[in-house]
């Protein structure tokens, strides 16, 4: 199976698509608890309409993002805090249970996982890789 990420940190909606478009992704699974943004165009309905209009789909999985304390700890530096707080969320039956729906919608189509980092190393994208597809071949893209 391969699994593509994407994040749109410092990119366009017009970069964003043109970095799925040219990978030939045809879902994006929005791993982000809340999908939400301050760059235009990456909130979930702005993102939905103009992933829609170029013929992706978009599916939202929030129990697969970081709760609220790992986030504080990403965003201070705690990288291994925030780990072990994201290892804990997917422990949660709703996350095991969307974990799952995850594979199978990328074992459908080329699928990517969308988070706000741009760093894959720096996400939990990764992470939640690695604990539930770590046969996948993974693909980062950059926009």
């Amino acid at each position: 199976m391969r699994i593509f990420t994407i994040g749109y940190e410092g990119t366009t909606v017009g970069e964003f698509l043109a970095a799925l478009k040219k990978a030939g992704v045809r879902r994006v699974i929005d791993v982000r608890a809340l999908p939400l943004s301050r760059r235009p165009g990456f909130s979930k309905s702005a993102l939905r309409a103009a992933l829609e209009e170029e013929g992706i789909e978009y599916v939202h999985l929030k129990a697969l993002g970081t709760p609220a304390a790992g986030r504080t700890a990403a965003r201070a530096g705690r990288h291994s805090e925030m780990e072990k707080i994201y290892a804990g969320q997917l422990e949660l039956p709703e996350a095991m249970a969307q974990s799952a729906q995850m594979l199978d919608l990328a074992a459908e189509m080329p699928s990517a996982l969308l988070c706000m980092e741009r760093d894959p190393a720096h996400c939990h994208r990764t992470l939640l890789i690695d604990a539930v597809a770590a046969n996948a071949e993974v693909v980062h893209l950059y926009a």
